[in-house]
């Protein structure tokens, strides 16, 4: 008999949620904003040095999920919540949730340093996700086949150039499809024919391609943004199940400050006011 309760106990725990130490703010989601919210939890930290913070990725979709699950104290977005993501919370929780702008970003096309080409449009971006170009010399650049990279469906950034891009529509079969926005970048770094997208903050040895819109050419820039002008803007988001209090406030406070909003810009991103 004890030695069926030990076993069944095992197995229980074995079972058991992971949840984070007491005390500690739990904010997950996006990897987009990864690298800034870790800058924000390192300065928040060293400023309160009692406080505990824990950041990880995995995703906007999978960060809403533990939202609503109850597994994170603060979900990371790089897109607005669905309206069946809330619905889901109400039914949880009975609230709508939270939500509040912290950065601005503009979703960036990176291609190989040595592409020759400096801007598409936003249409023929479109062409190349929907697979109907194939061929660089087809967009004006070399003889070449097309080599693409996506996010995978879970990130809040493969959902919105779906939305705002694709108009709706599925991105082609042939969309190489990787876990993060440094992998993309990564894998263009190395591919001559490749093409992917991200967040500005990440256009690190890659090159990033303007926005042709009539005569301009539009690169994410923090002009470009404020103005509204570049086509791919979008706010970047914290989701909480209801107001912020205690420990998490005074997170999101700080993140909003002066101080906080100077991090946004040493990352990439751009302030939200």
């Amino acid at each position: 008999m004890k030695k069926f309760l030990a076993s069944f106990l095992a197995v229980f725990l074995l079972t058991l949620p992971v949840v984070a130490q007491a005390g500690t703010v739990t904010v997950k989601g996006s990897d987009t904003m990864v690298i800034l919210v870790q800058r924000w939890a390192e300065e928040f930290m060293k400023k309160n040095p009692d406080s505990k913070l824990q950041v990880t990725g995995g995703g906007s979709g999978t960060g809403i999920s533990a939202l609503i699950n109850g597994t994170t104290d603060i979900c990371m977005a790089s897109r607005p919540m669905k309206d069946t993501e809330v619905a889901k919370l109400r039914t949880r929780f009975n609230t709508t949730g939270t939500e509040i702008a912290v950065a601005k970003d503009g979703v960036t096309f990176y291609v190989h340093e040595n592409n020759p080409l400096n801007s598409l449009t936003q249409e023929q971006l479109k062409g190349i996700y929907l697979g109907d170009i194939t061929n660089w010399k087809q967009v004006g650049g070399p003889d070449a086949p097309i080599v693409v990279y996506s996010r995978e469906n879970s990130s809040g950034t493969y959902t919105f150039v779906k939305d705002n891009l694709l108009g709706g529509e599925d991105y082609t079969a042939s969309a190489q499809t990787l876990p993060g926005t440094a992998a993309v970048v990564n894998a263009v770094a190395k591919e001559k024919n490749g093409i992917g997208y991200g967040g500005a903050a990440y256009a690190k040895g890659v090159k990033e391609l303007k926005i042709k819109v009539g005569s301009d050419e539009l690169a994410p820039t923090a002009e470009n943004i404020k103005s509204g002008k570049y086509p791919l803007s979008r706010d970047l988001y914290f989701y909480l199940r209801s107001k912020p209090s205690g420990e998490a406030k005074s997170f999101i406070d700080f993140a909003l400050s002066t101080e906080g909003q100077q991090i946004v810009n040493k990352v990439g991103y751009f302030p939200v006011k």
